[in-house]
């Protein structure tokens, strides 16, 4: 009996432990299927080629040209309310954390300076408008981090197109980084960003893509009928030139027409539904997220992220940070030359100032040269500087009354950056290069210096470093060093395959327009200057830039000045007339049904030709 009533219990144990077994597989085969059917792969390979057939310097993109990575399962679009004036409106926020132990921060490239904990959650903040009866619709995202990687773009685009087919595209889609130096590194596929990096994460990177894809699908379910209004107003008491000398080389002549070397105004856009009820904000605003210096080791989004944290709790009341419908972006500008650390830079080991072109003090050279903020540590300069933009903010929007209308278009293009002929003026032209990194680079900013003992300003190359360098990776060819002539280079990284291409060659370039506005998508840091000058004459309708960090370069605002922003150009000596060159050719290419030319107030019919606007610019970098 014992023994009968023992194998009785031992088949009703082996029962119910098969029972169990078969439940847990079938609730994870039913969460891998969601997860499939999501648009998020469980195991998921980035792409590496959307784009890569584009004809080099003049594919005009205005559909989905995603790499087919997995079968495209199309959601299908809810029906939308045509009769109003407005567009449709979309808001959404996710994180994007990632990891905030053992990996190293994405901003300083210092050795050891790696996340051990975490400040504040990152996060992706997205936007979508389209036009009433749906025919075109934009997405706006800004993300958390310090730039988006080609990689990370094309993946998002890849799991975008995998749900949606061919509704989000990238033409439509613009990702920008707020260019937080206190976000995770690790998610780039070039040599420069990993040895920066100090290696690739895929966990890090799955964490931002699907954050970022999230996100978007958020504002794609919370579309509604709604309005935008755009306001702009100045910021005081945030910004310094970080490159003063530098700003001095620009001509006498332009310097005049403004009162200060920085950038001061702030562009925001008011989201409200048709009933009046706020939606979402989208701030932008030249300055630097870098208030946490690079001896912070806590992964957080800085004074711009700080911003955003204070809007939202404003308008989320009762709702904890990260949660709440409302959703409040400060998204990156002309931020290059820019410092929130008003103080300026001093030696810290004497107290007096190395406000001078090589940020150099007597005792300690560059490395005691320090920029501070106004606070007492740099997690209260953080808040304060943060806090001033959130306050400018809320008051621009609060009286922010100009609708936009009109409709909606995106132009994209493919670009091979080392060979682009530019005109000089109507006469001459000039050849872009391949990349490669000077001396400056390496030496960091007055916010951050660098690891080694190399200056800014340095205008010579130095016999150690260049033997160093020709041992180990080989010497630069002359036609680069002529070509970025007078830059010393320090890595001809555009010359670099191995293990894999150093630099990227092709990088693209993207415009959307909002009725009056545009939202330019650039690769690259730009200066102040050059949206004074170039961004003014290039397209006069065009009111903001926004950051599509692809490479970790400074274009500057002339080529000759000797410090970190100027000697750091990768591809050209005259960046302005680059940048306004493939712009004119972009805004002159059908991108969409709605010419994003057709309100440029430049010109009655015709954006200028390249070589006519560079004639414009006569004198400018």
């Amino acid at each position: 009996f014992k023994r009968r009533a023992f194998l009785i219990f031992l088949l009703v144990m082996m029962t119910a432990v098969t029972v169990a077994l078969l439940s847990l597989l079938f609730i994870t085969s039913g969460t891998i299927e969601n997860h499939k059917d999501s648009g998020f792969p469980v195991t998921q390979s980035p792409p590496a080629t959307l784009g890569s057939t584009a004809t080099q310097g003049s594919t005009l993109t205005h559909g989905s040209t995603a790499t087919q990575g997995s079968p495209v399962t199309t959601t299908p679009e809810p029906p939308l309310f045509q009769n109003f004036s407005g567009y449709h409106i979309g808001v959404g926020r996710a994180d994007c954390t990632g990891q905030v132990a053992d990996i190293s921060l994405m901003g300083y490239s210092k050795t050891g300076q790696n996340a051990r904990g975490i400040l504040t959650r990152l996060y992706s903040r997205a936007f979508i408008m389209a036009e009433p009866d749906g025919s075109n619709r934009v997405a706006f995202v800004s993300i958390d981090i310090g730039m988006v990687s080609q990689r990370l773009r094309l993946e998002v685009l890849n799991r975008l197109q995998s749900k949606y087919g061919s509704l989000y595209r990238q033409d439509n889609v613009i990702l920008s980084g707020t260019h937080t130096h206190s976000g995770p590194g690790g998610y780039f596929q070039y040599t420069v960003f990993v040895i920066a990096s100090e290696g690739f994460s895929n966990r890090t990177f799955e964490y931002m893509v699907t954050g970022i894809v999230k996100s978007i699908e958020m504002a794609h379910k919370n579309m509604k009928p709604g309005k935008i209004f755009i306001n702009k107003g100045n910021v005081e008491g945030v910004q310094i030139n970080r490159s003063p000398s530098s700003y001095l080389w620009n001509p006498p002549s332009e310097r005049a027409r403004y009162s200060s070397n920085t950038d001061k105004e702030m562009i925001i856009l008011k989201m409200v539904d048709l009933n009046g009820v706020d939606l979402g904000l989208i701030s932008w605003f030249a300055i630097h997220p870098v208030s946490m210096n690079n001896t912070n080791h806590l992964v957080n989004s800085d004074n711009m992220g700080y911003a955003s944290y204070l809007f939202e709790q404003e308008k989320n009341k009762g709702y904890l940070p990260g949660q709440g419908p409302y959703v409040a972006a400060f998204a990156s500008s002309n931020l290059g030359d820019v410092s929130p650390n008003i103080l300026g830079p001093h030696c810290v080991n004497t107290g007096d100032s190395c406000d001078n072109v090589n940020s150099s003090c007597p005792i300690g050279g560059s490395s005691m040269c320090i920029a501070m903020g106004p606070g007492h540590d740099m997690f209260n300069s953080t808040q304060i500087i943060g806090g001033i933009i959130y306050q400018r903010a809320k008051e621009l929007y609060a009286s922010a009354s100009q609708e936009l209308t009109g409709p909606l278009a995106a132009a994209h293009q493919w670009v091979n950056m080392s060979n682009v002929t530019v005109w000089l003026n109507s006469t001459h032209t000039a050849q872009t290069c391949k990349p490669a990194l000077g001396y400056s680079f390496a030496a960091g900013t007055i916010d951050g210096f660098g690891s080694l003992n190399f200056t800014q300003g340095t205008t010579v190359g130095d016999p150690f470093w260049d033997t160093l360098r020709d041992q180990l990776l080989g010497k630069p060819s002359e036609e680069i060093k002529r070509c970025h002539k007078p830059k010393p280079i320090l890595l001809h990284t555009g010359e670099l395959t191995k293990p894999h291409p150093w630099h990227p060659d092709i990088v693209d370039v993207q415009m959307i327009t909002v009725g009056s506005l545009a939202i330019i998508a650039i690769p690259g840091e730009f200066t102040h200057f050059f949206w004074r000058g170039g961004g003014e004459i290039i397209l006069r309708w065009l009111l903001c830039i926004s950051l599509y960090h692809t490479l970790f370069s400074v274009f500057p605002t002339w080529d000759l000045a000797a410090n970190s922003e100027t000697l750091t150009l990768l591809l050209s000596p005259r960046p302005t007339l680059l940048f306004l060159q493939l712009f004119v050719q972009i805004s002159n290419r059908d991108a969409s049904p709605a010419d994003p030319s057709s309100h440029c107030p430049y010109r009655h019919h015709q954006v200028p030709t390249a070589s006519a606007a560079a004639s414009s610019l006569q004198g400018l970098p």
